[in-house]
């Protein structure tokens, strides 16, 4: 009897550690946060393989921030000229700073984007890695950071992936 109670209480322990090994997070706690801020959403940089992940990142971001109930939300301008193949620049994202300190604007949201592919192989699961950050616009000091990666089943969409692992990031966002 011992024997057959167990097998259940195994089959349980195994899935819940099968499940656990899908997301990882690391969050730098911080000060709260005033959500009545004025905020803006900074560009995040792409350092994945994939076009334009930073820019699909930032669409879902601007929504879960909004739900947080930051409702004082601007996105920073960008430069006319995009191209695809392009890294990424340090001047994009100072320039969107200084928007920003311009604007008035309290806190601003950014990060980068490390992985955002389907692995290879048979189930072509999604893949996502990236960190977040919430700068003080004056100051320039990080008053909050996470990190993380996820990854989905073989049915999953990178997007719908990515849309989970940000807004567990986010829950994490200490607002007042």
């Amino acid at each position: 009897m011992h024997t057959y109670l167990s097998r259940p209480l195994m089959w349980l322990t195994l899935l819940s550690l099968l499940l656990s090994g899908c997301a990882v997070t690391d969050v730098h706690r911080s000060d709260p946060v005033s959500r009545q801020a004025s905020w803006a959403l900074l560009p995040l940089a792409n350092h994945s393989e994939t076009p334009l992940a930073g820019h699909k990142a930032e669409a879902s971001l601007m929504t879960l921030l909004q739900q947080r109930g930051i409702h004082s939300l601007r996105q920073a301008p960008r430069p006319d000229a995009m191209d695809l193949l392009s890294l990424p620049s340090d001047q994009d994202y100072q320039a969107a700073l200084a928007w920003a300190q311009q604007q008035g604007v309290r806190y601003g949201v950014t990060g980068s984007v490390d992985e955002w592919q389907y692995k290879a192989g048979l189930d072509g699961e999604p893949a996502i890695g990236m960190s977040l950050r919430v700068v003080d616009v004056n100051s320039g000091e990080i008053v909050w950071s996470a990190s993380g990666a996820r990854t989905g089943w073989g049915f999953s969409t990178t997007s719908g992936v990515a849309q989970k692992l940000m807004a567990d990031l986010v829950e994490t966002l200490p607002l007042q």
